[in-house]
């Protein structure tokens, strides 16, 4: 799944009449790069949620078959659902077994490899160095098991792995991811990576120069 329903607040003005999913860098669409390597991961079917101006990437992406993969949209109308209840949304088209959720914003270089998870384990969170704008991080990483306390803390990359499990007593409608994956870490159900890769969250319209002109040499 790949997470594109937000409204880009912070990247107003460019998002007042471009979905920031289709904001570009590097000559492409930023939601391109996560479905290209979802593709080569060997992911056939994903899904996509949309809310705001989500017709543009509808329009745009297509069928998905010019990447290689087969695409579903969730359209949340009429209020974007937030993370977890957007996922939550998503989960009929899903399956039964662990699926992989990137955001539309982020641009990495991990390659979206699944991985092993024991049938204890509800969710795998990949970890980054925190950056410039979130340096006190997000989470602990003790023995390959993510943790809510201690240090060192890293930032969530925006790129994880989860059971529908996850997601056992949710209600349709509205809620954030974070609370789930916090309770579930806290019973050990939650395993974790460091990437210590590319990666940039494009949250603002000057980290988007960046990520342009980077990939522009």
């Amino acid at each position: 799944m790949i997470l594109a329903a937000g409204r880009g607040e912070r990247m107003r003005p460019l998002t007042d009449a471009t979905p920031k999913p289709l904001l570009r860098a590097g000559g492409k669409a930023l939601i391109e790069y996560p479905l290209e390597k979802l593709s080569s991961a060997g992911y056939t079917d994903i899904v996509i949620n949309i809310h705001h101006l989500g017709e543009q990437i509808r329009e745009f992406l297509g069928s998905g078959q010019r990447y290689g993969v087969t695409l579903h949209y969730c359209d949340e109308q009429p209020e974007a659902l937030e993370t977890g209840g957007g996922i939550f949304n998503a989960l009929p088209w899903l399956g039964k077994d662990a699926f992989c959720v990137v955001n539309a914003d982020i641009h990495c270089d991990h390659d979206l490899a699944p991985p092993a998870l024991t049938r204890e384990t509800l969710a795998h969170l990949v970890l980054v160095p925190n950056p410039a704008h979130n340096p006190e991080g997000d989470f602990a990483l003790r023995d390959g098991k993510i943790a809510t306390d201690g240090g060192p803390q890293w930032t969530f990359s925006g790129i994880g792995w989860y059971r529908p499990e996850l997601f056992n007593g949710c209600q349709p409608g509205k809620f954030p991811l974070a609370p789930l994956l916090r309770r579930a870490a806290e019973k050990g159900q939650v395993s974790g990576e460091i990437h210590h890769g590319l990666w940039f969250d494009i949250g603002a319209p000057e980290r988007l120069r960046q990520l342009n002109e980077k990939l522009r040499h």
